[in-house]
């Protein structure tokens, strides 16, 4: 086992302990929208971090698997856990339907960023404009508190659920570290053309990408209405969510397993602070957020966890 697989079973075993250590259910809570977080920027990071593809839409994706998993258990009646499976599975079948929409034609760039983009906005009119959604007024699903119906009794439940859905996101991340499939994704986003001269399949391999990240953001989704038991288009389709998915890959580091989960928790703690300090001022959370962003991008390009391992790797070389 190398050092980066020990290292994220390292960071899964202290993921593992606030569930049982924190008593407050403010922190409780802190730390479940740490990890609610994590899980949509890793959905994020493996078509934009590991393929290159970026996304300004990924609300489609999060907002299928929402609307999923509250339909199905209010309407055809069916267990919330086999909704939890079957809201990322249908949040996966949006994002390669999306896929081989986008990549058929080769669209790139901002070109496909657009194209995400329009793909959410069209989701989200159309949610709003048929009865089984709720039209503009969304769903709220019926408190029925136990575990059988994926509705804990205390927040620790829910802390677990997102802590498996996480962990989940990790375990991809280190297969795309370790795997052939994210060596090929890898090439794909470096240089297309020279992958598809090596015989690699451009087209599969991006619409496989899309297709695992979509699939978590449906899981994200999924959680999200369990967990607050409301829905709305604005809310499941509306650029806030997609904002919310590139924000922490982006701090945290593009391309590695645990940069959406650093980035995610600066992000959260930022929101504390902010809020603390401006109060309920409207705006001041979005506005630090983009200050961040800018800095970010124009001061650490590689994100916090991604320049953190590149100064290790300087450090270690230096010694030797």
């Amino acid at each position: 086992m190398n050092l980066k697989a020990l290292a994220i079973l390292g960071v899964l075993a202290v993921l593992a302990l606030p569930g049982w250590l924190i008593q407050s259910d403010y922190w409780m809570n802190f730390a479940i929208m740490v990890l609610y977080a994590a899980l949509l920027g890793q959905a994020w990071n493996i078509l934009a971090g590991y393929g290159g593809q970026f996304s300004f839409g990924h609300a489609a994706f999060f907002g299928t698997g929402a609307y999923a998993q509250a339909i199905l258990q209010m309407s055809v009646g069916l267990d919330p856990w086999l909704c939890f499976l079957l809201s990322g599975l249908l949040g996966g079948i949006a994002g390669a339907v999306v896929g081989v929409l986008s990549f058929r034609y080769n669209l790139r760039g901002s070109y496909f960023a657009l194209v995400t983009l329009a793909f959410a906005e069209v989701f989200r009119i159309v949610a709003k404009s048929v009865d089984f959604t709720g039209g503009g007024s969304g769903l709220l699903v019926p408190l029925h508190k136990g575990a059988a119906s994926a509705q804990f009794a205390t927040k620790a439940g829910f802390y677990y659920l997102i802590f498996a859905l996480t962990a989940l996101g990790l375990a991809i991340g280190w297969w795309l570290d370790h795997g052939r499939f994210g060596a090929r994704l890898i090439a794909v986003r470096e240089n297309e053309e020279a992958a598809r001269a090596l015989g690699i399949n451009a087209f599969t391999t991006k619409v496989i990408a899309i297709t695992l990240s979509a699939i978590l953001a449906g899981f994200a989704g999924a959680f999200y209405v369990q967990y607050f038991l409301y829905i709305d288009p604005n809310l499941a389709y509306g650029p806030d969510i997609s904002v919310a998915a590139l924000l922490a890959p982006i701090i945290g580091g593009l391309g590695t397993s645990l940069g959406p989960l650093v980035g995610a928790l600066v992000l959260q703690l930022v929101s504390r602070v902010a809020q603390m300090v401006a109060g309920d001022a409207p705006g001041i959370t979005l506005v630090i957020f983009g200050v961040i962003l800018v800095i970010m991008v124009v001061a650490l390009p590689e994100g916090i966890f991604g320049q953190a391992r590149i100064s290790a790797r300087r450090l270690i070389s230096r010694r030797t």
